[in-house]
Parts: structure tokens; C-alpha cells; sequence
């Protein structure tokens, strides 16, 4: 589940329990510092709180994606699936999101997620005018960015700890985990990245 010791039990577990009948292995990780996952938890409703949820999902699962981070790409692909999209067209949306069918604005939040998750020193006063040009003003653009890297935090947490996907997400359609992993394999045995 990780490279580290992680509890068998915890207060935190049972909430989890009770919701999704298991305990993610994130969870497992981060109950070694409930303080610290109690904080994350606050940081993320902020965030979330501040942006459409299904553009919230798109942003997060480009961010998950362009970090290597099957964890993070997985549950947030699930989401997008359960409320927003059928299979076939996230697999399209994954794997060419200018030719599927998405609004141009979507298409310029993405690449812009892209960008910020790959290297945030990169990101140009241009990049930024694209999205002003597709009609976000600077809170939706901030909105982006902070949503990018609350990823980049989480995932880079659960990566260098070597969390695993939960076995839960081996219920995905073999060829949305195909498409979150970037590879023709479908399988999340062994990936040691996160949610």
C-alpha cells in the first residue's frame, strides 16, 4: 500500500468506512498526521468551493495526468464518469481533448492545467491572456492554479511514499484506467502515485 508503516487503525478510518465501505491508502498515509490530512481537507473545500465541479474535475484529472499520478487520475476520472461523462467520451477526452467535442473554453483550461502541473515556472503573462480571451477573469484563472497545485502537493505526497491506487479503481472501464495511465495497460497493480 506504501512505503511506509501506516496505522491499522485510526479515527479517521471510520468515516471512510462508513462512506465508501474501505480505506483509501491515501488515508492510510496521511493518518500518520491527521493534523496535517485535517488541514488538506480544509484547503481542498476552499478550493473546490471556488469553481464549477465539473471543470473542477477536468482541471485535477489534466493536472493528475501530466504528473504521472494513476492514484489522483483514477479517482478523478471515476468522478467525471459517475456525474459528468460516459466512458467513451472521457477516453476521447483523455486522449485528444481538442477532438472531443469539449467547449474551446474547456480546451484552453485544460492546456493551461497542463502547463501549470508540468512546470508552474513556465506559466507566461500569454498563457494567461489566452484564458482572459475565453472569458475567465482573474479569480477563475487563480481558481485553476490553486486546483493544479493542491494536486501537485497531494500527489507529490503520495508518490514519494509509494501509495498505490485502491483496488476499488480496477472497477473502472479498462480503457479509462488505459487512458488515465497514458500506456495501452489497463491494470493499477504496483503504480505507486497518487490520489
Amino acid at each position: 500500500m506504501s512505503y511506509l508503516g501506516t496505522p491499522d487503525e485510526s479515527p479517521l478510518y471510520e468515516t471512510e468506512r462508513s462512506a465508501r465501505g474501505y480505506v483509501p491508502n491515501y488515508l492510510r498515509v496521511l493518518a500518520l498526521r491527521p493534523e496535517v490530512y485535517g488541514a488538506w481537507l480544509g484547503l481542498g473545500e476552499a478550493v473546490r468551493a471556488g469553481m464549477d465541479l465539473r471543470r473542477y474535475e477536468l482541471v485535477t484529472l489534466t493536472a493528475a495526468r501530466s504528473l504521472g499520478s494513476s492514484y489522483c487520475g483514477l479517482a478523478h476520472a471515476a468522478v467525471l464518469l459517475e456525474r459528468f461523462y460516459d466512458d467513451t467520451k472521457l477516453r476521447s477526452i483523455m486522449t485528444d481533448r481538442r477532438d472531443a467535442g469539449l467547449a474551446p473554453v474547456d480546451v484552453a483550461v485544460m492546456d493551461f492545467a497542463d502547463r501549470v502541473a508540468r512546470d508552474p515556472t513556465d506559466v507566461t503573462e500569454g498563457d494567461v491572456a489566452v484564458l482572459r480571451e475565453h472569458g475567465l477573469d482573474d479569480a477563475d484563472i487563480l481558481q485553476i492554479v490553486l486546483a493544479v497545485c493542491l494536486r501537485r502537493f497531494f500527489s507529490g505526497v503520495l508518490s514519494a511514499v509509494g501509495a498505490v491506487p485502491d483496488p476499488v479503481f480496477d472497477g473502472l472501464p479498462p480503457g479509462v484506467r488505459a487512458a488515465v495511465a497514458g500506456t495501452g495497460e489497463a491494470s493499477t497493480q504496483g503504480e505507486t502515485v497518487a490520489s
